[in-house]
């Protein structure tokens, strides 16, 4: 159980930050691209 309960706790870690990855790449890397949809 504390096996299974570690590998959750670092697969949620990790998930949070694939999310974070996922959001913040377009958001900088296609800012000039889709700068029309943004906020700038």
């Amino acid at each position: 159980m504390g096996t299974f309960g570690g590998y959750t706790q670092w697969a949620v870690v990790f998930l949070i930050i694939f999310v974070l990855f996922f959001l913040l790449v377009p958001a900088f890397g296609g800012g000039s691209c889709a700068g029309g949809m943004g906020a700038h």
